[in-house]
């Protein structure tokens, strides 16, 4: 594969991954850690482009990707896991929420507070998904529409932001609010989860290794090498776009407070380009959105076209523009309620199967380690669910909180390594050994 076709998949891979919330969390955070920025900006680098990253490497590690990952644990949890996964980050909650965030941010300021705002979002969803229906349908020509087009129109648009926002932007941080006070790199870690992108990244693996597959690469080896400079190409950007916005949220703090990313944005455009900045803003969020939406819907339609054969790629790709065309005008409160609780649930786990994939050799590959694992981190990542849910745990929940750090959302931490321990126990007490993955290439 030509050095160009590495940039282009790995712009690719930039444009799939940034969309609204990657917008939103990084100013946000600028502006609340003030003094204490450049810490809490690395902690949430490792969680908002390390984990991603962690991902991608152990998909493309793996023959099969992540469901044979998932396979190792068992076959009904691989393909239940994968479902809620590609279900949560798909059709019913990221794809409509990044419609209903270009709507926002670029058409919305636009109109007049007598407008029809129903009849606008209907019209502009159609017009919306229909494009991106027709970009999706065509998964061999995606790095030529977002690698080669759209990625560098929109960062050509982040570099005018950010620019005039370093020249014009001269305040100097403030002290960090009660958050950062202490603990500012532990704090930027957990935000740092909110970008989802580690869940996003279970959905492109697939995306990026068949279109580095079209390519003529079949060796895993050689698959693996140019995943992983993709993903560092990917990377690189969404860690300079990252401290750039943080950096502009942490200097537009001295303006005012602000309740969240959307609003430094939006104020910062504005004040530094007047009515054109507010132009430039809904030009990049509604490209990064879109971006989005087409990343997510092809990964959607090659996973459920391999999961359920009998079911055409470009079927499930117009159930999925369809589902979330519809969700996105029904609005998404309702959704939220229901689909956050299995994000919070599925974020242990993916870091659980993902870490165990890179320790695999040295317990060889026994299902007894990976099922006892996720046991353990299954039930306290559920407990988490249930309280997203609103569901009072009770006496539960005080033994939950004395966990070590709970008051980090990190309560999962110590039962997986205890689980992980008591399979590791168990495989060394058993005298059948492990059979492996049918067909695996061993790289992990």
């Amino acid at each position: 594969m030509r050095k160009m076709d590495t940039v282009f998949v790995g712009l690719m891979l930039f444009s799939m991954f940034f969309g609204a919330g990657n917008l939103i969390f990084p100013p946000f955070l600028g502006a609340e850690a003030g003094s204490s920025y450049w810490l809490a900006m690395t902690g949430f680098i490792v969680t908002g482009v390390g984990l991603p990253f962690a991902v991608l490497y152990a998909v493309s590690l793996v023959k099969g990707g992540v469901q044979t990952i998932g396979n190792r644990v068992h076959p009904v949890f691989s393909t239940i896991f994968m479902v809620v996964i590609y279900l949560s980050i798909g059709p019913f909650l990221a794809i409509p929420r990044n419609a209903n965030v270009a709507y926002e941010m670029g058409l919305k300021p636009f109109l007049s507070n007598n407008s029809n705002a129903g009849l606008i979002l209907f019209l502009f969803t159609v017009c919306f998904f229909a494009l991106a229906y027709a970009v999706s349908l065509n998964p061999s020509k995606m790095e030529k529409y977002m690698g080669r087009w759209i990625t560098p129109t929109l960062l050509l648009a982040m570099v005018i932001l950010c620019a005039a926002g370093f020249v014009k932007l001269d305040a100097p941080l403030q002290p960090p609010s009660a958050d950062y006070q202490s603990g500012a790199f532990s704090t930027g870690f957990i935000e740092g989860y909110n970008t989802m992108d580690a869940l996003a990244a279970l959905a492109f693996g697939i995306v990026i290794l068949t279109a580095i597959q079209q390519r003529g690469v079949r060796d895993r080896k050689h698959l693996t090498n140019y995943t992983l400079k993709a993903g560092l190409i990917a990377g690189t950007l969404l860690a300079l776009v990252y401290v750039s916005l943080g950096l502009i949220g942490g200097r537009m703090a001295a303006a005012g407070s602000f309740e969240n990313g959307t609003d430094i944005l939006s104020a910062a455009s504005t004040l530094l380009l007047g009515e054109s900045g507010t132009a430039l803003l809904g030009f990049i969020f509604t490209l990064a959105c879109f971006t989005t939406v087409v990343g997510l819907t092809t990964a959607c339609g090659q996973y459920f076209s391999n999961l359920i054969p009998k079911v055409s790629y470009k079927m499930v790709v117009l159930l999925v523009t369809l589902v979330s065309f519809t969700l996105s005008n029904l609005g998404l409160n309702q959704i939220l309620k229901v689909s956050v609780p299995f994000l919070v649930t599925a974020y242990p786990l993916t870091i659980v199967l993902i870490a165990l994939t890179f320790f695999n050799r040295y317990f060889k590959n026994s299902k007894k380690v990976y099922g006892s694992a996720i046991l353990f981190t299954g039930v306290f990542a559920m407990m988490d669910g249930l309280l997203a849910f609103g569901i009072d745990l009770g006496p539960i929940q005080v033994m939950k909180d004395n966990l070590p750090l709970s008051s980090m959302g990190l309560q999962w931490i110590l039962p997986a390594i205890v689980g992980t321990g008591v399979g590791i126990v168990i495989s060394n007490f058993s005298n059948k050994p492990s059979t492996g993955d049918e067909g695996e290439v061993k790289a992990s």
